[in-house]
């Protein structure tokens, strides 16, 4: 151990005959402490809800999505299918035909989006059409087609905005469908307004035989998403465009960053402020120990010993607060999602409760932060510190 280290901790620890200055030292360190804490909590807050959001969205939607610009569908999409899949870093694409329907039930109707999908490619993508709440996949082939809900039921009634002729006139189209299963994706808003089908009984029910609304693309890497939707423009014919998932979520997404930076922000004043109490309970502690800096710079110490001295001193408060911080924070974001304490409004939210979690990143930043405004406010006082003249500081010893 250095012989400023030593004399800093001995400076720390040993009894004074001011308590004062031990009572604005418990303080600095909890300043410290409570800021920090407070930062791991409210970005691993702000992260965790960001992270749920986008994994629930992204896996009931696509990260890319290819459409006609016509609004008639894409004809041909077999051949437009296999161009995209031979694309680097693209995991599955799977043809959509969707359309707003009113579902009739036996105890409620209601509007919802009917969307026919091929469940065999879009299984491979969508872990949640793997594990259903209940029941099982359309079967193909079966004498009433099947068709997924989010919520529960036994058969529903699809009336269509297109119309069929009838003996009493031109009447809405309508079919019967046999509900096979109840898929959850977390995501309430999606659950609550979607019903599945397979692609072919959509094609019969719409009358697009040979045309599908959409591709829908997953890829590996979803921050690749912009350069491959580039890529697959580039190889498609002119009439098709491409919409990513950024585009399609841009506000929610950017209010959630803005949000992170602004608390980031706000927070880290609580912990500016902590560190002027180092500040204050290092000015103090040099005033305390005049005399002992005169008697080190009469034995020898150099100014720069000195500054180091006081340096490690509030170093020493940094350290020793962010650390509880870190871990008192930790701690509660451990507590809250092992307990799930924070419930909120899954219909409001999307989810049911609020999740936290931390980058090592963020945690890094955080840490960071924190010991660099510990360390700058050491600065001032430790540079007072080497001013002491030991003549003067021992004139009256």
């Amino acid at each position: 151990m250095s012989f400023e280290l030593f004399v800093a901790r001995r400076y720390l620890t040993a009894r004074r005959k001011q308590a004062f200055i031990s009572v604005i030292t418990s303080i600095s360190v909890l300043g410290i402490t409570i800021g920090v804490a407070a930062l791991v909590i409210a970005i691993a807050l702000i992260t965790g809800f960001q992270e749920d959001v986008q994994a629930k969205i992204l896996g009931a939607t696509s990260h890319i999505m290819v459409s006609d610009i016509s609004g008639q569908g894409l004809s041909g999409y077999p051949e437009m299918e296999a161009k995209v899949r031979a694309q680097k870093g693209v995991e599955s694409v799977s043809p959509v035909l969707y359309n707003t329907v009113l579902v009739t039930g036996l105890v409620k109707t209601s509007g919802a989006i009917l969307k026919g999908i091929d469940f065999e490619a879009e299984t491979a993508g969508s872990p949640w059409l793997r594990k259903l709440e209940a029941g099982r996949l359309p079967e193909p082939g079966a004498a009433t087609d099947g068709l997924l809900l989010g919520r529960s039921g036994d058969s529903v009634v699809v009336v269509t905005a297109s119309s069929t002729l009838g003996p009493l006139g031109l009447l809405p189209k309508q079919k019967r469908f046999a509900v096979t299963g109840i898929f959850s994706t977390g995501l309430y808003e999606f659950d609550s307004s979607t019903a599945l089908i397979s692609l072919a009984a959509a094609q019969r029910l719409f009358g697009m035989a040979g045309r599908v609304s959409y591709l829908e693309v997953k890829i590996r890497d979803i921050f690749e998403a912009p350069a491959i939707a580039e890529r697959i423009r580039e190889d498609l014919p002119p009439t098709v465009y491409t919409t990513t998932w950024m585009e399609l979520n841009r506000n929610l997404f950017s209010a959630l960053k803005l949000e992170k930076n602004i608390m980031f922000l706000t927070i880290t004043l609580i912990v500016i402020v902590a560190a002027l109490n180092i500040i204050a309970t290092l000015i103090l502690m040099v005033m305390e120990k005049t005399r002992d800096i005169g008697v080190l710079m009469a034995m020898g110490a150099t100014p720069a010993n000195i500054r180091r001295v006081f340096f490690y001193q509030g170093a020493m408060i940094g350290v020793f607060g962010t650390s509880l911080g870190v871990l008192l924070g930790l701690g509660w974001c451990w507590l809250a999602n092992t307990f799930e304490l924070i419930r909120i409004p899954v219909d409001i939210y999307q989810i049911p409760y609020v999740p936290f979690r931390l980058r090592p990143l963020d945690l890094g930043l955080i840490i960071g932060v924190s010991l660099a405004i510990s360390f700058l406010s050491t600065l001032f006082p430790a540079q007072r510190a080497a001013k002491v003249d030991p003549v003067v500081a021992l004139k009256y010893e």
